[in-house]
């Protein structure tokens, strides 16, 4: 299944998420020299490798830890990152409006980093290069999956695209992370996005309802 819009989504425009989308639009089209298609040329040196990640970590030249960062604005091809801007801007906003926007920001970023020491775990001798966002969405999408599990989302499933559902966002994204877990996909770093999924849900349990109670708390006092 496909999301393409949150029924439920009833916070102010989510500035972070939006900046965050244009970024990668922004990054992707200048990576191939402003065009919409062909090899990633201009950043080709920033994306991650597991091998020369786990040689600095163990004492080498400490730049492809860099890596860690700048491969999570870069993408493959174009599916790549229209499907990631996809799902971030159906699952962004709410989780965005929940952290507020700096520490849905600086959760982001982690979730990448999260998601991308995942990978590099269980393939640390890979010289594959990791490129996307997709753990940091994931990480994004495991938040959600926790703090909003009965809200609608509107999908739709290939190829019967012209014919839109709206299902639980629990059982969409529960069925999208068992999917990375069982089903390993060529070209996909499955335990990337299963590791960002599972750090977005920690992020919650550790600080998704003491943000709430203070917000709670906050909205009290404002009205005494």
């Amino acid at each position: 299944m496909i999301p393409i819009r949150d029924r439920s989504r009833r916070n102010g425009f989510p500035w972070v998420t939006f900046t965050i989308v244009v970024l990668l639009g922004i990054v992707y089209v200048w990576d191939r020299q402003w065009s919409l298609i062909g090899p990633r040329i201009v950043f080709a040196d920033l994306a991650a490798r597991p091998v020369d990640v786990m040689a600095a970590i163990r004492g080498g030249e400490k730049e492809p830890l860099v890596t860690l960062f700048t491969s999570i604005f870069l993408h493959a091809n174009t599916a790549h990152v229209l499907g990631n801007v996809l799902f971030l801007w159906v699952f962004g906003p709410r989780v965005e409006g929940r952290f507020g926007p700096v520490l849905f920001m600086l959760y982001y970023l982690f979730w990448g980093v999260f998601a991308s020491f995942t990978q590099i775990f269980v393939t640390p001798q890979s010289g594959v290069p990791m490129v996307g966002a997709s753990g940091a969405i994931a990480g994004v999408m495991g938040s959600y999956f926790l703090l909003f599990p009965a809200a609608r989302i509107e999908a739709v499933i290939l190829p019967f695209w012209f014919w839109p559902i709206t299902v639980p966002a629990w059982l969409l994204l529960g069925l999208w992370f068992l999917l990375q877990v069982f089903i390993v996909q060529p070209g996909v770093a499955n335990w990337a996005q299963a590791g960002g999924f599972l750090a977005g849900m920690l992020f919650v349990i550790l600080v998704g309802d003491r943000r709430a109670r203070e917000r709670t708390r906050t909205a009290d006092t404002g009205l005494r």
